[in-house]
């Protein structure tokens, strides 16, 4: 059992590891103890040093910066631990936000329990936790969970396997990506309520609130600009309803013949069962799923 009391007096020679939340947007959100814990800090480690820089500068702290990201992490994480151990402190930063959610900040933290260094939160600014007390969302029980997979293969994975979770859902989503995310979570939930939350905290905040289908139009009729964090609600805790039960079964309707095929290979089905399965969905020979593939 690994105790950590982070501000008692006998705790041993070392330093410590802050993790400073930052604005995600508007700096006024930076707080008075995150400002003071960066200007004592020995050293301020940033996922983007040139982002960290305007920071410290608009706040007037002039510390050591060092960079810490996804890309050097394997010999940078080390580098800082010993610093660590050799009593210095070490402020982590991440572009926006709290660090360590959804970026490279996680391994640092293990790395520095392992090395039983205090790990101390500097709270603050959270995109996800913003948009969810703003949604209008049932806040009762959430989960967050971060950057879904790129692939389609492992999208509908990753979806198939939040389908019956009964706890609203948090997400982030980059905009060339957004709508083909919302498709999948249509096809593959239902038409649930959703909220699109971009620019949080900006001069343009937005909140866009209705069911899936509704944001799908939406972003059809404007194009998505800047980062979002989708906020959808869970699975009924009596199970699907009709309208979900209908969606669930006509899925490929609004898909042609290949996308419908393209769909049960990214499954993991080979070629000729994710024909077979198309034309049994469709009620038509596999002969006619081969011959639109053919024409298109």
């Amino acid at each position: 059992m690994n105790i950590q009391r982070s501000y008692s007096a006998d705790r041993g020679v070392g330093g410590a590891l802050y993790l400073v939340a930052t604005p995600i947007g508007n700096l006024e959100d930076m707080t008075f103890r995150a400002v003071r814990i960066l200007k004592e800090a020995d050293i301020i480690a940033a996922e983007d040093t040139r982002q960290t820089r305007k920071l410290l500068t608009h706040f007037e702290i002039a510390g050591r910066l060092v960079s810490y990201h996804e890309h050097n992490k394997i010999h940078s994480g080390p580098e800082l631990v010993r610093l660590l151990q050799e009593g210095q402190s070490i402020a982590l930063v991440s572009d926006a936000g709290l660090p360590a959610i959804s970026d490279p900040g996680a391994d640092l933290v293990r790395l520095a329990i392992e090395a039983d260094i205090p790990v101390i939160p500097v709270p603050g600014a959270n995109a996800a936790l913003s948009a969810l007390i703003a949604s209008g969302l049932d806040t009762t029980g959430f989960r967050f969970a971060g950057f879904l997979p790129r692939d389609k293969k492992g999208l509908r994975e990753k979806l198939s396997s939040l389908q019956g979770v009964k706890e609203t859902l948090l997400f982030y989503e980059s905009p060339h990506r957004v709508g083909k995310t919302l498709e999948a979570m249509l096809q593959t939930w239902g038409n649930r309520q959703v909220v699109l939350a971009r620019e949080l905290t900006k001069r343009y905040e937005e909140f866009a609130r209705g069911t899936l289908e509704e944001a799908l139009s939406m972003l059809e009729a404007a194009p998505p600009l800047g980062e979002y964090c989708l906020v959808v609600e869970g699975a009924s805790a009596d199970g699907p309803g009709e309208h979900d039960m209908a969606a669930e079964a006509s899925w490929w309707k609004t898909l042609s013949a290949a996308e419908h095929v393209e769909r049960y290979e990214a499954d993991g089905l080979s070629r000729k069962e994710a024909m077979k399965k198309a034309a049994g969905d469709r009620g038509v020979s596999r002969r006619d799923i081969y011959q639109e593939l053919l024409e298109e």
